[in-house]
């Protein structure tokens, strides 16, 4: 009875948890101003822009993976350690 307990109370408090949450946009308080213009830009940005990563965050692959093995070319830094 025990266990049935304590399974039924943490499911409740896992149910109350996840329902708390709010999908409404976000408002600043009234007593808050919004941050200040980057510098460079003339208009503020939205928060969809400020959450979309730069594209040096997230670079584009250009380039093709290899489909075969290839020897490497010799490499006159590619020293042994000193002993």
């Amino acid at each position: 009875m025990s266990v049935l307990r304590t399974s039924l109370a943490v499911t409740l408090a896992a149910l109350a948890l996840g329902a708390c949450g709010n999908r409404a946009e976000l408002k600043l308080a009234p007593d808050q101003t919004s941050p200040p213009i980057p510098y460079g830009r003339e208009v503020q940005p939205g928060a969809d822009d400020l959450l979309k990563p730069p594209a040096q965050a997230v670079p584009a692959r250009n380039v093709e993976p290899r489909r075969r093995s290839q020897d490497r070319e010799d490499d006159p830094f590619d020293l042994p350690p000193e002993a």
